[in-house]
């Protein structure tokens, strides 16, 4: 017997406020009604706050209520959600743990724009949510199931081993997130940010290495590195990136931006230097990610505000004013604590 549910969605508007709104859902055999808790604002929720679709895409929350045939998760169970709404499951990609680049993927922004982060309820099928480990705090999980995703996506997707120098530009929402994985991995981490000031939090989140820049090079010769992976809120300037990195290297612009590049390819040819996109990442590296945070006890850096218009508006300023230290999480009424301050752990 199909079972309707009703729940509340924010939305964006073409003016960049937010109203509040209601949908409905019958859910399917296979989808799954989960009650948001956590919601981290990610910075790529700016390209979608004038579109007036149900806004958000990093999710964590408590299942409420299953599909007929739902299996893997039940009633209670804490999941989180994110950028990939649903993937055929069967394809190349899928079967090889690369089913974020399914070629049937559906996914936020494109699909589905009834359904978001920022809501009381989300419907979503089994097969795309995670479960949460018990020892990994849904206000932390929210941020990694994006903006952790992607760096972690990255780093674990490619060549990079323990031992390698690894640069990180920019201590930021993904920024201060890649300095920690990179140090657990056992990497040697170069931290490149223009704000000197930054230097003692670079190194206590694992940095090996601090150098300032400016107009986006270092102010002094720095030993190459074998990655480096952009995390500024800038477009990258690949004429001055290129040079940092050693022969048979690659670059990872983990900024979305819309704007053209210019590569200076020479460099690139003589020097076997890769310049390699990531998206996200895959169910099964997102749970390895999750469990490796667990293991060892690291956690994103957040501020926190309440999940209503508000408070979404409020975090929204602190996003586009460049204040946000360093992810933005959206907490339910029924969740706050009370507080708005950043927290460390």
């Amino acid at each position: 017997m199909s079972k309707t549910v009703e729940f509340n969605v924010f939305r964006g508007t073409e003016s960049g406020g937010i109203f509040a709104d209601t949908t409905r859902r019958t859910l399917g055999p296979f989808d799954v009604f989960v009650e948001i808790t956590h919601a981290g604002l990610c910075g790529t929720d700016r390209l979608f706050k004038t579109k007036g679709i149900a806004l958000g895409h990093e999710g964590a929350g408590v299942v409420r209520d299953t599909g007929d045939a739902v299996t893997s998760v039940k009633k209670g169970d804490r999941v989180g959600f994110g950028w990939i709404q649903k993937v055929c499951g069967h394809c190349n990609y899928c079967i090889s743990d690369r089913d974020q680049y399914c070629d049937q993927r559906e996914q936020y922004g494109t699909h589905d724009f009834e359904i978001g982060s920022f809501a009381s309820h989300a419907v979503w099928n089994e097969s795309m949510l995670i479960k949460l480990p018990d020892l990994l705090e849904a206000q932390y999980a929210a941020p990694l199931m994006c903006g952790g995703a992607t760096v972690w996506g990255a780093m674990t997707s490619y060549d990079l081993k323990a031992g390698d120098r690894v640069a990180i530009s920019g201590i930021g929402g993904l920024g201060h997130m890649a300095i920690q994985f990179a140090s657990r991995l056992g990497c040697n981490v170069v931290v490149l940010s223009s704000n000197p000031t930054k230097r003692e939090e670079a190194m206590g989140l694992g940095a090996h290495e601090f150098h300032v820049t400016k107009d986006g090079a270092p102010e002094n010769p720095i030993k190459q590195v074998n990655h480096l992976f952009w995390c500024g809120n800038q477009h990258p300037d690949f004429s001055k990136l290129i040079p940092l990195v050693a022969c048979g290297g690659s670059i990872y612009p983990l900024t979305v931006s819309f704007e053209p590049s210019v590569v200076p390819i020479q460099p690139l040819v003589a020097n076997g230097i890769r310049i390699q996109g990531s998206a996200v990442a895959s169910r099964g590296s997102i749970r390895r990610m999750l469990d490796f945070v667990s293991l060892h006890g690291m956690r994103p850096i957040i501020m926190t505000w309440p999940l209503n218009k508000d408070g979404i508006e409020s975090a929204f300023k602190v996003l586009e004013e460049g204040r946000m230290r360093y992810r933005g999480v959206l907490v339910s009424e029924r969740h706050l604590t009370g507080r708005s301050v950043a927290e460390k752990k």
